[in-house]
């Protein structure tokens, strides 16, 4: 399979809101640093490198960027590295950020924001990102506790134009209902992948019947998380891969846009081959039984 001139077209669109998107996008937590994101010792990319891989992004098509104020490294920031590189910002671009978490300058993490602070967080992005508006914020939580408070403080900035659209991130089937009540939701970014549990693949349904985007996260790392990609992918998983002439990671990607027409991708890199890769994972076919065979993994399979 060869990736030269696949662009995030190949994947199909889907709407968040009213802004149609390529169903391949790009996430930049990885944008900012080498190695595990977020770790403290963290080593600077390249600032050349990060701004190039940005641009060739949106040449491959890609017109969903995933990012948020909390991914920086020392000297290098997800949203100033998106600024720097592509504003002033093409029209059928959609920046979806997040807020909830918050790191300190050291980059210890903080308490996740109250609904006093959830706008104090929505003009940092604003701010950093050079905007005057944002295209979607998701609410990124931790718990089972209710969302309402802050999804309603989030809920009056949209009234007041600072936001566009609202999602949630890292929710359950009752936070989406909940959020519902208060205000339209677009996405639900969630941990998903080959292997996944019966509540992560319960949310996904949900989110198909009522027309909202699933979004997965670490849909390629997998359990490795943060820390990135194991290389232990199982006999199926590999054998498949080898049968198409792509690699792990673009089978599993692939996989996930397999699982309905509204789940959108956002697989991040600061490597333009892997890049490359990722963007052309949004054209590999899979037929019904390679789908059902990658379907019947569990965890500790796949």
């Amino acid at each position: 399979m060869t990736s030269q001139t696949i662009t995030a077209a190949a994947s199909g669109t889907w709407e968040l809101g009213d802004r149609p998107v390529h169903r391949i996008g790009f996430g930049a937590m990885r944008l900012p640093q080498h190695g595990e994101a977020f770790a403290p010792d963290a080593v600077p990319r390249d600032r050349g490198q990060a701004i190039a891989v940005l641009r060739r992004a949106v040449e491959l098509g890609v017109n969903h960027i995933d990012t948020a104020a909390f991914y920086f490294s020392p000297l290098r920031c997800a949203n100033e590295l998106i600024s720097r590189a592509l504003a002033p910002y093409p029209d059928d671009l959609v920046i979806a950020t997040k807020v909830g978490p918050g790191r300190d300058p050291s980059g210890a993490w903080l308490p996740h924001a109250g609904p006093r602070q959830l706008r104090g967080q929505v003009e940092e992005n604003l701010r950093r990102l050079g905007r005057d508006h944002l295209d979607v914020v998701n609410l990124r939580i931790v718990g089972t506790d209710s969302i309402a408070d802050r999804f309603g403080a989030l809920a009056e900035l949209r009234d007041a134009g600072l936001v566009r659209h609202l999602g949630l991130s890292n929710v359950r089937s009752h936070h989406l209902a909940e959020a519902q009540a208060i205000a339209p939701v677009v996405c639900v970014q969630n941990m998903y992948g080959i292997g996944a549990s019966p509540e992560q693949e319960e949310m996904l349904r949900v989110c198909g019947e009522q027309g909202v985007a699933f979004v997965p996260f670490y849909s390629i790392a997998g359990s490795g998380r943060e820390s990135g990609a194991s290389g232990e992918d199982g006999g199926t998983v590999r054998t498949i891969a080898r049968a198409h002439g792509v690699s792990t990671a673009q089978l599993r990607l692939a996989w996930t846009l397999h699982r309905g027409r509204h789940v959108l991708a956002i697989p991040g890199t600061g490597d333009p081959g892997h890049l490359a890769q990722n963007v052309a994972a949004g054209a590999l076919r899979l037929s019904a039984d390679e789908v059902a065979a990658l379907d019947s993994l569990r965890g500790d399979s796949a």
